[in-house]
C-alpha cells in the first residue's frame, strides 16, 4: 500500500518537454524584446503583441501559459483585455500579470476586478517578475488538475 506513494515519479525525457509559452502584450517594443529574452533564457517561449486586439488574437489562437500585459494598449486598455479574457471559455484559464507604471490604490483594485492574478509596477524587478510568473503557472496548472479530476470522479 505504502510502496506506490512513495514511488518516483516518471519523469518525460527534457527534449520532449515543450517550454510554457508566455504572451507579452506591450506596445513598448523594448521593454517586451528585454522581457522575452530574459524569458528565453529562463526555459520559457515568448512572444509579443504591440496592442490590445492583436493580445487578444494571440491569446485565443495560441492558448498561452501566463499573459504579461501592460494597461495602455493604443487601442484597448489592459482592464478591457484581461475583462475580455476572464470572461472568455477559450481563455479564461490563462493567468494574467498586468506590468504597468501606474500604481494608484484604484488601479490596482481595477486590476484584481479585471481578473489579474498579479500586478508588477513598472520599472520592475526581474526575478520578482521571473519569480510571479512561475507562481501563477503553478498555480494554474494546479487549478486545471484539479478541474480534471473533478470531471473524472463527478
Amino acid at each position: 500500500m505504502f510502496a506506490s506513494a512513495l514511488e518516483e515519479p516518471k519523469l518525460e525525457p527534457a527534449s520532449t518537454a515543450k517550454p510554457d509559452r508566455i504572451l507579452i502584450i506591450d506596445d513598448d517594443e523594448a521593454l517586451a524584446d528585454v522581457l522575452s529574452r530574459r524569458l528565453q533564457q529562463q526555459g520559457f517561449e515568448a512572444f509579443a503583441a504591440d496592442c490590445g486586439r492583436d493580445g487578444l488574437a494571440k491569446a485565443r489562437s495560441d492558448h498561452p501559459a501566463l499573459i504579461v500585459l501592460d494597461l495602455r494598449l493604443p487601442d484597448l486598455d489592459g482592464f478591457t483585455i484581461c475583462e475580455r479574457l476572464v470572461d472568455s471559455p477559450d481563455t479564461c484559464a490563462i493567468p494574467v500579470i498586468i506590468l504597468s507604471g501606474m500604481e494608484r490604490p484604484d488601479i490596482l483594485r481595477r486590476s484584481r476586478a479585471a481578473g489579474c492574478h498579479y500586478f508588477v509596477r513598472k520599472p520592475y524587478d526581474p526575478n520578482a517578475l521571473l519569480t510571479l510568473i512561475r507562481q501563477a503557472i503553478r498555480e494554474s496548472d494546479d487549478w486545471q488538475e484539479g478541474n480534471d479530476e473533478a470531471r473524472m470522479t463527478g
